[in-house]
């Protein structure tokens, strides 16, 4: 049960600002609660208790600074275009911080390589991390992104201006090409949400 030490009060401002719901305290001694995913905290005059099979869920919101995170993300379409899905995994020195995988409807494979890049830079930001290593298994993507290809399709221009965007937001980052293997969660978040359909 991890116990971050911090004030409650800035704790609650994180959480409500990455979209978390903070009610009161059950008790006289709590401060307020908070439910994200698989854990539950439960702040206290400066510090929050986090309960729950999956602390990792809201520990990351909880600390101030954020820290560094790994990203991986990968875009899924059958059909090219077709039905196509993302996944992407945020993954510290502690575990898995945060991960998914959903349908984005019908799409180039590399639409949903750039919907997943994109998706994952949102949760890392959300998490309050300020430094992210990116990887993903698109080398067109990670080139396009880096400045070392041009972005010829419209939307594919679209897309990378708005990864551009949240890339500035983070102090420090990375975009490195890596092979499949390495990329294999994420590829199985997309693939097993496009088979979920």
């Amino acid at each position: 049960m991890p116990t971050v030490e911090c004030d409650a009060e800035a704790a609650r401002e994180r959480l409500e600002a990455a979209g978390v719901d903070v009610e009161p305290g059950n008790t006289d001694h709590e401060r307020w609660r908070a439910e994200r995913g698989g854990a539950t905290a439960i702040a206290y005059d400066g510090k929050v208790v986090v309960q729950g099979s999956n602390p990792t869920d809201i520990e990351a919101l909880l600390r101030e600074g954020g820290g560094r995170a790994h990203v991986y993300f990968d875009g899924a379409s059958r059909g090219n275009p077709g039905p196509a899905a993302v996944g992407y995994v945020v993954v510290t020195n502690d575990g898995i911080v945060a991960e998914g995988g959903e349908r984005i409807g019908r799409a180039t494979n590399n639409q949903a390589e750039y919907e997943a890049l994109v998706r994952a830079l949102e949760t890392a930001r959300d998490y309050g991390f300020d430094e992210v290593d990116v990887r993903g298994d698109s080398q067109l993507v990670v080139k396009q992104v880096r400045g070392e290809w041009d972005a010829n399709d419209p939307d594919l221009r679209e897309s990378r201006v708005t990864v551009r965007e949240l890339l500035t937001g983070f102090d420090e980052w990375s975009l490195e090409h890596v092979p499949r293997e390495i990329n294999d969660r994420a590829d199985e978040l997309a693939n097993d949400a496009l088979d979920d359909a």
